[in-house]
């Protein structure tokens, strides 16, 4: 992990929670971070657009990183203007409408980046947030953020699709997608 160097970078931590005050570190699950040391996680707005569905909500997002082919670039995205696209099955789209996120910042100086593909960042340090935005319309945040939504019945074909494509990918929360379709 390297320090962060950029002033103007700035991290959040996405919620559906309107009133944390104080974000302590918590042990880490993923295995390939220590358990013993306490983390606490941010993200960096680039990657934001990924956390702004309701949380239990399985998505495939991805957006063009460097390697990134330009057929790749025609092929999975319909506008030319977006770089970045999050999926969502049907069955959240009232979810979605319903959720208010507060997106919480924190000051980078005591982060790390963590995954620059995913864009995290994490801290070993009590953080206090130093200011929070309220989101109640999640799909004019995405579209104001030149996102590409769209909606599907079942995500397992996209998402093999990006993981075998030169894209920046991330599949969250899958274990609540609609099963595989063979």
């Amino acid at each position: 992990m390297k320090k962060n160097g950029m002033n103007s970078l700035r991290l959040f931590h996405v919620s559906e929670e309107p009133d944390i005050r104080v974000f302590e570190p918590r042990l880490p699950t993923r295995r390939d971070l220590d358990p013993e040391i306490g983390l606490v996680w941010a993200i960096d707005e680039a990657r934001l657009p990924n956390f702004l569905t309701p949380r239990d909500c399985p998505r495939v997002t991805y957006h063009v990183g460097e390697q990134t082919t330009e057929e790749d670039r025609k092929t999975f995205f319909t506008s030319a203007g977006s770089s970045h696209a999050v999926i969502i099955e049907g069955r959240w789209f009232s979810v979605m409408q319903k959720t208010t996120l507060y997106l919480y910042e924190f000051d980078p100086k005591e982060f790390v980046l963590q995954d620059s593909v995913a864009g995290y960042y994490v801290a070993e340090t009590t953080q206090v947030p130093i200011g929070k935005t309220v989101v109640t319309d999640l799909f004019a945040e995405l579209v104001q953020r030149q996102v590409e939504l769209r909606i599907v019945d079942n995500l397992w074909e996209i998402a093999d699709n990006v993981k075998a494509s030169t894209l920046n990918w991330s599949l969250c929360r899958m274990a609540n997608a609609q099963p595989h379709r063979s």
